[in-house]
């Protein structure tokens, strides 16, 4: 797990974090994910998987669905697989120029929010410049995820806009190892004993 002063400041929580799933991941639900952490605390743990898509519904169908005009302006955004956990409820993951009174700012750049409102901004050509919409969500209970990264189950490194917003989805995983300086063609998915 990576360190550095943030790390610190906030007791050795990860919120603002991206997890990087370790090749040995057991849980092909994560294998070569990339989780930006919303919130960890001793309560626990609360992410979004933000480089698998969701291919059987788009944002048009989910504003149909949810009764929503879609503005003629509006953008035709992807929606991720935000983890498993409440696959029915949508998540906002975005830069923080856009909040409301339901939105949880994270690090003071990215908030969250999961309210109706911000897809009908986003529909309409408003909302935030840069966002991400999430369906489900990954959770740990308390301690969970702090054993998961002792087990080498995930790596940690700051979280920055490109690896959370940007477009090259296939490459995220990789380029979020490169950000700690790994070259993921040197990783084994092997356990080994010295």
């Amino acid at each position: 797990m990576s360190k550095d002063p943030k790390d610190e400041a906030n007791g050795g929580y990860l919120s603002g974090h991206l997890l990087i799933a370790m090749p040995q991941m057991q849980d092909a639900r994560f294998a070569k994910t990339v989780i930006y952490l919303c919130a960890h605390t001793a309560d626990g743990a609360m992410g979004l998987v933000v480089n698998k898509l969701i291919d059987k519904i788009s944002f048009t169908d989910l504003l149909e669905q949810l009764n929503i005009d879609r503005g003629g302006s509006a953008p035709e955004i992807r929606v991720h697989f935000g983890g498993p956990v409440e696959t029915g409820r949508g998540f906002v993951l975005h830069t923080a120029d856009y909040v409301q009174d339901a939105t949880l700012l994270i690090d003071g750049k990215v908030g969250l929010t999961a309210t109706v409102d911000i897809l009908r901004a986003i529909a309409q050509g408003g909302g935030p410049e840069r966002s991400l919409l999430a369906l489900g969500y990954a959770g740990w209970g308390p301690g969970q995820l702090d054993q998961e990264i002792q087990q080498n189950g995930w790596l940690s490194v700051p979280a920055d806009e490109r690896l959370i917003f940007g477009r090259n989805l296939e490459r995220r995983w990789e380029d979020a190892m490169q950000k700690l300086g790994i070259d993921v063609h040197m990783l084994s998915g092997q356990a080994g004993r010295a």
